[in-house]
């Protein structure tokens, strides 16, 4: 027998590695207990949407972001 018929390629090991790690990625995803989504922070009430569009408003979070990217 060749070598070439006695050791299984690297490729194949690799794509066997991957199929594994995405195989358990799923069960794991799948295992995860159901959240009910995001919901407000309480005591903050959301204003009324802009009638004309857009909704981007500068709230305490978005300043305080702002200050963490000026140099």
């Amino acid at each position: 027998m060749s070598e070439s018929q006695t050791k299984p390629s690297s490729r194949r090991r690799g794509f066997l590695l991957g199929a594994a790690a995405a195989g358990a990625a799923t069960a794991a995803v799948v295992t995860l207990p159901k959240t009910g989504g995001i919901e407000p922070i309480a005591g903050e009430k959301a204003p009324p949407p802009p009638e004309n569009g857009g909704g981007y408003r500068v709230t305490d979070h978005v300043k305080r972001y702002y200050k963490t990217t000026q140099t």
